[in-house]
């Protein structure tokens, strides 16, 4: 390849072939320890975090390299890859009729040899070269005979060439599962390899040793990772390349053992036992043969004097950056010797005796004895208190020295502030032992208190005192003194000011949730409370003990008298829950099927007994249930509020047929009877009711039925379309997703329908809603005759919530509740679903209502999920090959190969 450029004065590589020929002369006379090839892959085009099959690298750069030194005039040059590379076979036919051979000539510059039922490297050879019959529709056209005939057909090696590449081939195509899979084979194959037997022309000689073997590891086709082994052919030494990591194997014999412990087959195939000079593998992919000579190779080839212009300016590059380097080191040891003589010579001088000292941060002396690191001014703040001098709980983060050492510190260094005899703070002192003091006393107290309490109160001297503060005085003191004490610890604000701002608001949020000593018996008045549960008597002796700690504690001696106001309001509370007991009582007693819902009467099967029946909303039953079964908690309930199931225009929003089925949960039917007593009671804003009269002719009687008011059709027909419209359109709505076990077919729980008044357990359970949320018309405090008008998004809303409550979903074992929206994709609910479920998007098989939901990308809007819908979850079962879940995620995109690199001419 030496002729191969031109010379030129600044000549830097370009093409492929040159930054290859580049590659050449460094490996021959760099003198790296290693060569970086990023040129020549960068000149490829390739991506080398994109796994890449190396057959097929291969051919394409063989390809590439045999037609870009065809150009070439030296024959030398030109030919050089088919005289190492290239060999020749024919495809050889035999007509069994007249006996005519034909042959076909090729090229090859590998052999693709079938491993499948092999165990041999020379079993796959004479596999390759086994003879074919060609019979029945595969006849072959003999031109002698002028007719289809059968035939054989064999290949014919008729020349080898110095290397021989041969490719096992391991990635085959599964006709089950449609996708290539890898054949984990062993396959023996020696070092030594006699073609003799195999080709056509005895010329001879045609006895090779191995040169080279590729390993595939990995256990799919379309992942794993590819090691090189190669022989030095100088040395017979062998390398193992991995990516950047070359290793030379101990020894001058080829080991594959670890190589093939590192990924364990899913088979129980044992591997054979190996003879002297063979190997046995089942990820060797390619195996490269080099014929044997008796003439050594020649390694004195002489590089062209341009490339070694180029190799010698990388070398001269090189020796200077080790040159750098060397000074660098050198630097560095030079200031490491400073260092060390200068921690030698103090380090002596450190310790302080009976001369004057000052004390040093010790993590900076720390930093100082570490010559790794440069050593920074010295720093005192962090051991400072809040009058500048040296904390005493900050002593055991001091180092005392000698007065003489600190001199040269500072000389040197720098920094402070220094921090002499005097320097520790005698305030701080005095105050840490007066708090110690405190709470040695607050430990005495305590007990002291503990055996007041113990004794009877007599008289009239005793004080009131929170039960809740009682409990926790002892801390509440405990958290006073650490609050004094913290304040002393607080260093000055060029250290700790950032801190302090930032816990400032903290601090003051804690406080104002806190409870201050003996403020849980304050009422909102700031008078006594006049629950004595919450507060207890003790004696004067106990009261003047806790007074010490909480001077500013409120006061109530015994003769104090209880809030007024406080009194009248819990007198006006127990009439109103009197009142609203006897209300509720007498409510209970005219209406008692009307509350337990029994006797009800249906549209369905209409009563014989009466012609005509009331309708109020489901919402007001619902609501005078509660206060009926809790009157003191409820507040009572004083209108019918029939608005709600009207029009603005006054008309009844249902049909009669749609309050048999769908519309049934949001009405309640009411007697004759029932409905004069319910009058009575409340204040009825609109009567709505039906009326059966019987049409006779004739040959038979109808029943008909008419309502008052009468329907309005044109806000049916609305009422309808948004109904649909927010099926289709909603968010944060709850659907449920049941998972499917064993492929068994779940039946639906049909939950009963929950009446209000069956259960306290489910009111109980019932959220509270705000007040934003219950209707005007239930809350009026004084007539409310005047019908109200309510919009039609105000109806759709008050249907919403009746559907909500009367509607419950009983879930069922293997179901879980999401939370979706309308516009949300199928694909997103598969993610929601992978979180709940621990299921793959891609093993998801959902079905709402016996359809199946496949399209990824639409929404569920389109798809006809609604809330509380029901979707069914059959999940795939896990592959037991884990690798192959890549090939099931790799075969979905499309393979470009090497599209777009050099290697394509691009």
């Amino acid at each position: 390849m030496g002729g191969g450029v031109q010379e030129e004065k600044d000549y830097e590589p370009q093409t492929i072939c040159e930054h290859l020929q580049y590659l050449f002369a460094l490996l021959q006379n760099s003198n790296r320890r290693y060569i970086d090839p990023s040129g020549f892959v960068k000149a490829l085009g390739l991506d080398t975090g994109q796994q890449q099959d190396a057959q097929e690298f291969s051919k394409l750069f063989m390809s590439l390299l045999e037609d870009t030194l065809s150009k070439q005039k030296n024959p030398d040059v030109r030919n050089i890859v088919q005289q190492q590379f290239c060999g020749e076979y024919a495809y050889v036919t035999v007509c069994n009729q007249c006996g005519r051979e034909s042959k076909l000539l090729s090229k090859f510059y590998e052999l693709e040899l079938n491993i499948q039922g092999h165990k041999q490297l020379t079993d796959c050879i004479s596999e390759f070269l086994k003879e074919e019959k060609l019979e029945g529709d595969n006849r072959y056209f003999c031109e002698n005979c002028q007719s289809k005939q059968n035939a054989t057909r064999k290949i014919r090696l008729l020349s080898l060439p110095c290397t021989l590449n041969l490719q096992l081939m391991r990635f085959v195509f599964d006709r089950q599962t449609g996708h290539k899979k890898k054949l984990n084979t062993y396959i023996g194959f020696s070092e030594t390899l006699d073609m003799e037997p195999y080709v056509d022309h005895q010329g001879g000689p045609y006895v090779y040793e191995l040169g080279a073997v590729l390993i595939h590891r990995g256990v799919s086709a379309y992942s794993g990772h590819y090691i090189a082994h190669v022989k030095d052919p100088q040395s017979g030494e062998w390398y193992k390349f991995n990516d950047e990591d070359i290793e030379k194997m101990e020894g001058k014999k080829l080991q594959l053992g670890i190589e093939e412990d590192l990924e364990p087959s899913k088979s129980q195939t044992r591997k054979p036992k190996c003879g002297k000079g063979t190997h046995c593998s089942r990820n060797a992919y390619m195996l490269v043969y080099r014929l044997q000579t008796q003439e050594k190779p020649n390694t004195a080839i002489q590089v062209p004097a341009f490339l070694q212009e180029l190799v010698d300016r990388d070398n001269s590059k090189f020796e200077e950056w080790c040159v750098e380097m060397a000074e660098m080191r050198k630097q560095s040891v030079d200031k490491g010797k400073a260092k060390h003589e200068e921690v030698k010579e103090l380090y002596q001088r450190l310790p302080a005796g009976a001369e004057p000292y000052e004390f040093v941060s010790l993590e900076w002396l720390q930093k100082w004895l570490d010559e790794s690191t440069p050593t920074k001014p010295i720093d005192n703040h962090a051991c400072l208190c809040s009058h500048d001098k040296l904390h005493p709980d900050k002593i055991s983060i001091m180092k005392r020295i000698s007065e003489y050492a600190a001199n040269i510190f500072y000389s040197r260094y720098g920094g402070g502030p220094r921090l002499t005899v005097k320097a520790l703070c005698k305030e701080c002192v005095v105050e840490r032992c007066r708090v110690l003091r405190l709470k040695n006393q607050l430990n005495e107290d305590y007990k002291a208190v503990s055996n007041l309490l113990k004794t009877t109160i007599k008289g009239s001297e005793g004080f009131w005192v929170g039960k809740s503060s009682l409990r926790s005085w002892r801390q509440l003191a405990l958290e006073q003194l650490d609050e004094q004490d913290g304040d002393a610890d607080q260093s000055n604000g060029k250290m700790n000011g950032n801190s302090m701002n930032k816990d400032e608001s903290k601090e003051e949020r804690k406080e104002e949730d806190e409870v201050n000593f003996n403020e849980d018996i304050v009422c909102p008045h700031g008078e006594l409370c006049i629950s004595e549960n919450e507060r207890r008597l003790v004696s004067k002796e106990a009261w003047t003990k806790l007074r010490q700690y909480f001077p500013k504690a409120p006061e109530f001696p015994s003769c104090k008298e209880c809030c007024s106001q406080c009194k009248i309001l819990e007198r006006e509370g127990e009439e109103n829950e009197a009142l609203h007991k006897m209300i509720a009582n007498e409510q209970k007693t005219s209406l008692p099927n009307l509350f337990q819902d029994k006797n009800r009467p249906c549209l369905s099967s209409w009563p014989e007994d009466t012609d005509v029946l009331y309708i109020v909303s489901q919402f007001f039953v619902e609501e005078w249930r509660k206060f009926v079964r809790k009157p003191t908690r409820c507040s009572p309930v004083s209108s019918v509020g029939n608005s709600a199931l009207l029009c603005p225009h006054g008309g009844l929003m249902f049909t009669f047929a749609s309050m048999t089925k769908e519309d049934s949960k949001l009405i309640a039917l009411i007697w004759p009877t029932e409905w004069q007593t319910m009058q009575k009671l409340f204040v009825v804003d609109h009567i709505i009711k039906i009326t059966r009269t019987e049409v006779r002719d004739v040959n038979h009687s109808e029943a008909q039925y008419i309502s008052e008011p009468k329907l309005c059709p044109e806000c049916r027909e609305g009422l309808l379309c948004q109904q649909q419209r927010d099926l289709r359109e909603y968010t944060q709505a709850t659907i449920y997703v049941h998972k499917v076990v064993d492929n068994k077919k779940v039946m639906k729980d049909s939950a009963p329908e929950l009446n209000v008044s069956s259960s306290e357990t489910e009111e109980d359970k019932e959220e509270a809603k705000p007040d934003g949320e219950k209707d005007p018309d239930f809350n009026q405090s004084n007539g409310g005759t005047k019908r109200q008008k309510i919009s039609h998004q105000n109806y759709i809303s008050y249907q919403k919530q009746v559907i909500r409550r009367s509607m419950r979903h009983r879930k069922v074992r293997g179901e879980k509740a999401l939370l979706v929206s309308a516009n949300q994709t199928l694909k997103e609910l598969k993610i929601q679903i992978m979180h709940a479920f621990s299921v793959a998007p891609f093993d998801q098989n959902l079905s709402i209502d016996g359809k199946i939901l496949s399209d990824d990308c639409a929404t569920l809007g389109t798809l006809g999920v609604i809330p509380e819908s029901v979707i069914l979850l059959k999940a795939d079962e896990p592959i037991a090959d884990y690798a192959a879940m890549d090939d099931v995620m790799q075969v979905c995109m499309p393979e470009e190969g090497f599209k777009g690199t050099g290697l394509l001419g691009h």
